[in-house]
């Protein structure tokens, strides 16, 4: 039999606990299973109005399903505005050591003890400070993926690396190493996780170290454009070349910036995702840029 979606004025937009609006009379469990509600977790519905975002699912786990968590990790990343993950990625959440709670797919809980000073509450839920998310972020595994994410931080300007790098200094027990070596191979400035991705292959490269965000500008001091990455004593710049760079409103713009580096004498290779996973390549490609000879 087809359900009709019933949906009362007092619950659209909203997300609530499906067994509490039973109760007042709202709903029946019939008019749950209808259309008209999203199933987020178990007792957890959204209006099907509402996207499902991953924060929305975050808050609904804090304020709804497990009240007095702290969400934690990429999730707090997420409400601190830092796309650190997708909207159906597990919700990552903090409980104290003896409160105890059944597995629920989709959630990811944490037990330990958060000092009060690592906890606030915004938009109405507890979630981890921002210098705690970083130092949260920087133990992810592997490390390469800790640096990404703790790069994508700092790009929300909510702490500095010199903070944080003080903070991470002054961890210990578990895990402290892993966080000291995240935070001290980031350095805040990629505008992509791509781009830090492309940033450690370098590195961990036999090439020598770029500069990051390079200003390049003409013979007469004018500001040309800033290159990802930058070896200028070559005239050599390397850009990571996302997805968004083929969008209509780009290729236009794109062009004539390009324009504007050679002209000043510059050569540049663009990377694709596809790039970095045949590093040997790529290396290569930029090994014969550095060495070509370069004419006045």
């Amino acid at each position: 039999m087809t359900r009709t979606p019933t949906r009362p004025p007092e619950l659209r937009g909203r997300i609530f606990r499906g067994s509490e609006q039973v109760r007042a009379g709202l709903l029946t469990p019939g008019h749950l299973r209808s259309s008209a509600w999203r199933r987020l977790f178990p007792d957890v519905y959204a209006c099907a109005s509402l996207p499902v975002t991953h924060e929305r699912r975050a808050r609904a786990v804090a304020g709804l399903l497990l009240p007095g968590a702290t969400v934690s990790g990429r999730s707090a990343a997420v409400l601190w505005g830092v796309e650190a993950a997708r909207s159906d990625d597990p919700v990552e959440c903090t409980l104290p050591t003896a409160r105890r709670c059944g597995a629920v797919r989709g959630v990811h809980v944490t037990r330990r003890h958060l000092p009060a000073g690592d906890v606030t509450r915004w938009r109405g839920v507890l979630v981890t400070t921002p210098m705690r998310t970083a130092l949260d972020l920087a133990r992810i595994q592997p490390a390469d993926d800790a640096v990404v994410a703790v790069d994508q931080f700092l790009g929300s300007r909510l702490i500095t690396l010199d903070d944080l790098r003080a903070a991470a200094a002054g961890v210990t027990g578990p895990g402290c190493r892993s966080i000291r070596l995240a935070v001290g191979r980031a350095d805040g400035l990629a505008q992509s996780p791509q781009e830090t991705r492309l940033r450690l292959l370098l590195h961990g490269s036999p090439l020598p170290r770029p500069v990051a965000q390079h200003r390049v500008c003409d013979a007469d001091g004018r500001f040309v454009a800033q290159v990802d990455f930058g070896w200028p004593e070559r005239a050599v710049a390397v850009e990571y070349d996302g997805v968004w760079h083929g969008e209509a409103q780009q290729v236009g713009k794109d062009r004539r910036r390009l324009n504007r580096l050679t002209a000043a004498g510059w050569t540049v290779i663009f990377v694709t995702a596809a790039d970095l996973r045949d590093p040997v390549i790529l290396v290569a490609r930029i090994r014969a840029a550095l060495d070509a000879p370069r004419y006045a």
